[in-house]
């Protein structure tokens, strides 16, 4: 037998051997040189070199790449929430400017916000008749869960095993189980009071926003609630997510059987106005549409009793959004938080009589108090000192450490624990650690987009925060490669919605900086005018290659902006262009349109009945100074009224706009 000895091809040529082939047996036993052991390490530490630098540079594509989308998912969220805020103060606003009667102006105030003019016992009386689970019958054909009072342990496990099988629980037990939570949530102070004396720790959940899959996980990971094994769950158990309800349903019923272990907080999406726009609404009209008006009812009121923190060991505190410069226990515990129907605006403007203070004349104790309120479940912290108005977000403040630093020490406190804001890990520390904030949605913009976290308290020892991501069985998981790409993927095609629902108003600013009508602006320029016209600060100059192209003078085809291949859909399709801005137009604010949908839809029947439609038609009237009469009113209904089916769904609502549009637009071409 022969061998072959070969010399690696990096080595020096100067120093390579010439291939050579001698018999086996006769192969030198010497020891290398000190030389070639030498040339030998080198080569080891240079390819160690070579690999760390590729490595490094890899991570730090990662990272932009990351940083970028997860900025356009905040930015879209956040700007979702300043719409939904500047709509509902442009009802107020409208209401207002309409009508010259302050009394009239708490009636429809009283319609929008769904609060009621009767007297709490009055009210107490209407709710439990409107929303008694006895109203509902259960029908022979129904195979699901049954739940009857007392409410035990074994209810909650049957649940949890039913909502793993798919199976959902009939609505008269629903309105059972919230009729038993809002009664012990009635009894509660505004600050639940936290011990781990007696369970030596205490579980703190985070938003988790529909997602079932993450709470069941909690529960794997973490154990079941009970006495010995409390939790909190600090606000935004609803919106966003397709499970909401079931969600709402088991978090209650393990308050109901662990009464004195189990503590809710109220988050700013435990509110009607919101929900009327982030889908639990929706969710509940799809999934229990003949008894949706009752359920919705129902949890508007619960909304309002649960407390707003709660105080582990009297040294931390817990809260959805965090603290202000005026944050005060005393003062917290003063509120009379029911009156909250939404936190969005004080619901003291609507007084329980007619006599009562009008909207214009509030105390500054009763402004106040109301912003104790907005403050603790809307506030985001910020690295500056000082404390501001929360412009990104529409409500609340920015805190700084100074402001922390001040709270904790008035209090007494060692550690604030708030939620609210997604974190890619999950958590997320801030102000010297003394800030933490926990989110429980694990893939909350996307799937791989980021972890979910809970954080356990223990007596006398350090927290311990513990990290998931919820997968389903059937998919493969996913590389760090794969779960960037994916996330920025849906980032990008988020983002690019953006664009298509815009393309009107940006083609018209980017042909003012084009006067020639090249096609091209300066980077800059594209900059500036995306920023301005889509309200998103993004870092433009980053992103700018995976959203336009560039020609070799480096100035922008501005036109690329609009050739996504997801968004050319009819793109051989020839439509004027007023038709094409106002279909822009609908999808742009698609959300806001469903919003004022909902709101003129008062029975939550997911349809404007003819009464409603009325109601809206005699507003407007009164608002453009026109009148209608009944049967202009009739036949506006009518002529909406595609299906003729004598009642309004929302895809008619928004043909409506169409249908007005092209009449303008045939009797004044442009």
């Amino acid at each position: 037998m022969f061998a072959e000895r070969w010399i690696c091809f990096c080595c020096p040529q100067a120093h390579k051997f010439q291939r050579s082939i001698v018999p086996i047996e006769q192969v030198p036993s010497s020891k290398p040189s000190k030389s070639r052991v030498k040339k030998k390490s080198d080569l080891t530490l240079s390819s160690v070199i070579i690999i760390q630098s590729w490595f490094r540079r890899r991570q730090a594509l990662f990272e932009i790449r990351r940083k970028a989308a997860w900025t356009i998912y905040q930015n879209i969220e956040y700007a979702g929430e300043q719409d939904q805020l500047k709509l509902y103060n442009f009802f107020l606003d409208l209401m207002q400017a309409v009508t010259k009667d302050p009394r009239e102006v708490l009636v429809i105030a009283k319609v929008l916000r769904r609060s009621s003019s009767l007297s709490a016992t009055a009210e107490e009386l209407e709710l439990a008749e409107t929303t008694s689970p006895e109203t509902v019958n259960i029908e022979p054909s129904y195979k699901g869960l049954h739940v009857q009072l007392p409410i035990k342990k074994e209810h909650f496990e049957a649940l949890i095993l039913g909502f793993q099988r798919g199976e959902s629980l009939h609505a008269r037990y629903v309105l059972l189980i919230l009729h038993e939570v809002r009664r012990i949530l009635k009894r509660l102070p505004n600050v639940n009071v936290v011990s781990t004396h007696q369970s030596t720790c205490v579980t703190v959940v985070g938003d988790l926003h529909g997602s079932l899959s993450d709470l069941l996980l909690i529960f794997h990971k973490n154990g079941l609630p009970s006495n010995e094994n409390p939790y909190i769950f600090n606000g935004d158990i609803v919106d966003r997510g397709s499970q909401s309800i079931e969600l709402f349903i088991l978090i209650s019923v393990a308050f109901i059987v662990y009464p004195t272990n189990v503590y809710l907080n109220r988050g700013n999406h435990e509110d009607h106005v919101l929900n009327l726009r982030y889908g639990f609404m929706k969710e509940i009209l799809r999934k229990y549409k003949s008894q949706s008006t009752k359920l919705l009812h129902l949890f508007e009121n619960i909304y309002r009793w649960m407390p707003v923190a709660s105080l582990i060991d009297d040294h931390i505190f817990v809260t959805h959004g965090g603290i202000s410069d005026i944050t005060d226990m005393s003062k917290i515990n003063r509120i009379q938080r029911s009156q909250y129907v939404s936190i969005l605006s004080p619901s003291f403007v609507i007084p329980e009589t007619d006599e009562q203070v009008p909207i214009h004349s509030l105390s500054n104790d009763q402004l106040l108090e109301w912003r104790q309120m907005l403050d603790l479940l809307w506030s985001d912290p910020k690295q500056e000192n000082g404390c501001e108005p929360n412009t990104y977000r529409g409500g609340g403040c920015y805190w700084g450490p100074d402001i922390t630093d001040r709270v904790l020490k008035k209090h007494n406190w060692s550690l604030i624990i708030r939620s609210h804001e997604c974190k890619e890990e999950g958590f997320d520390y801030c102000h010297g650690k003394k800030v933490l904030t926990i989110f429980s949605a694990s893939n909350y913009y996307a799937v791989g987009s980021n972890r979910g976290a809970y954080v356990k308290i223990f007596e006398n020892q350090p927290l311990a925060i513990v990290q998931f991501l919820a997968t389903k069985n059937t998919v493969k998981p996913l590389t760090l490669w794969e779960r960037v790409s994916h996330v920025e993927e849906q980032a990008l095609r988020n983002l690019m919605e953006k664009f298509s629902a815009n393309q009107c108003r940006l083609m018209k600013e980017f042909r003012l900086k084009d006067p020639h009508q090249s096609g091209c602006i300066a980077i800059n320029e594209w900059c500036d005018i995306v920023t301005h016209v889509l309200e998103l600060q993004l870092p433009w100059r980053t992103l700018k290659s995976r959203l336009v192209d560039i020609d070799t003078n480096g100035l922008v085809l501005y036109e690329s902006s609009f050739r996504s291949r997801e968004l050319q859909c009819c793109i051989n399709s020839q439509i004027i262009n007023r038709r094409q801005s106002l279909c822009q137009a609908i999808y742009r604010n698609k959300d806001l349109l469903e919003t004022v949908f909902r709101a003129i839809d008062k029975d939550n029947s997911g349809v404007i009945t003819m009464q409603e439609f009325t109601e809206v038609c005699v507003f407007l009237g009164n608002h453009n100074g026109s009148k209608f009469d009944e049967k202009q009113m009739t036949d506006l209904a009518k002529s909406i009224d595609l299906d003729k089916n004598g009642v309004i769904d929302f895809n008619e609502f928004l043909e409506a706009f169409r249908i007005v549009d092209t009449g303008l637009g045939t009797s004044n071409p442009t």
